[in-house]
Parts: C-alpha cells; sequence; structure tokens
C-alpha cells in the first residue's frame, strides 16, 4: 500500500526570506476550538474572550517572533475559536553581497507553534486549559504573499472584520 504524498502548497522557487508580507491563517487540529468564544461587548465590537484563556499566550507568542526574528513585524492580528489570521511583514535582511538572509517564513511558523504549542500543555498540566486531541495545530498552514498596498489593506480589513462574519454564520 502506497501512501498518497502531501500537496505543495508552498510556492516552488521562492525566498521567503525575502522582504514581503504575508497574510498567514493557521487552524487548530481538527477544528477544535480552543480559544474561546466570540462575544460582542458594549459597544458592539466582537472579540474572542474566555476567563483564563489561552488566547493570552497566543497574543505572547505572536509578539515574541518580532522579537526572535529582527526581520519579522507583526500587522494586525485576529485570534479565532478554531484559528488564527494576521500579517507578517519581513522587510529583508541582506548580506554585503545583497544574497537574502535571516529567517524564512516557514521556519518563523514552526517556531511559533513549537512554542504555543509547549506552553499551551503547560496550562493543561496546570489545570488552566481545556485539553486537546493530540496536537494544538494542524500540521501546515495557509499564507498569502500580499503583493501591494491594496492587498495589504483588504487583508487588514479581513482580519477586523473576521469576528463578525463568525458571528453571522455561527
Amino acid at each position: 500500500m502506497t501512501i498518497p504524498s502531501r500537496k505543495q502548497i508552498r510556492l516552488q522557487n521562492y525566498d521567503y526570506s525575502k522582504g514581503n508580507a504575508y497574510f498567514i491563517t493557521i487552524c487548530t487540529y481538527k477544528s477544535a476550538r480552543l480559544f474561546g468564544d466570540i462575544v460582542s461587548d458594549e459597544v458592539g465590537a466582537h472579540r474572542c474572550v474566555r476567563p483564563n484563556h489561552p488566547e493570552k499566550i497566543i497574543v505572547k507568542w505572536l509578539r515574541e517572533i518580532e522579537k526572535k526574528y529582527a526581520n519579522a513585524l507583526l500587522s494586525a492580528y485576529i485570534i479565532m475559536p478554531d484559528h488564527i489570521h494576521f500579517i507578517l511583514q519581513n522587510p529583508g535582511v541582506y548580506d554585503e553581497t545583497g544574497a537574502h538572509i535571516g529567517a524564512p517564513l516557514p521556519e518563523i511558523i514552526k517556531w511559533f507553534k513549537t512554542q504555543t504549542t509547549n506552553e499551551y500543555i503547560r496550562g493543561v498540566r496546570e489545570g488552566l486549559f481545556p485539553p486537546f486531541d493530540k496536537h494544538i495545530w494542524q500540521r501546515s498552514y495557509f499564507e498569502h504573499i500580499i503583493r501591494d498596498q491594496n492587498d495589504f489593506v483588504t487583508r487588514r480589513k479581513y482580519i477586523y472584520e473576521n469576528p463578525m462574519r463568525w458571528m453571522q454564520k455561527n
């Protein structure tokens, strides 16, 4: 019996360490709703909340990306019950010959998933977070290379409107 190979979702021959902005979506394993519920606050804004919520560790490690990777800038994010969206800008880091250096996007995402998973496991052991089934995150992630300012504005708007769409759908 042969095991089918996974579909390649990254652009072949694309340098993910070069300067660009990326719209990223990472989903929880089996769409588990680990990160709370969407609620409306007193002014009608929708957000994801739950007391002692693991959402805080997601925010913490998103912000740590900028500290760990000098070439990364977090522009916008939203944490939904079963996924996260964010825009990560990578201004690009170059050596003296002009070659791209610095962490490529897949390395940054792998580090982020590892850190959040480890901290989530500690939270489960301490009884702070709900248990999960085998994994926190799905195996891969979705990325869209932001091509221009209009694309950037469109993706940012999508992030901010995501909770409202969730409330309408669920």
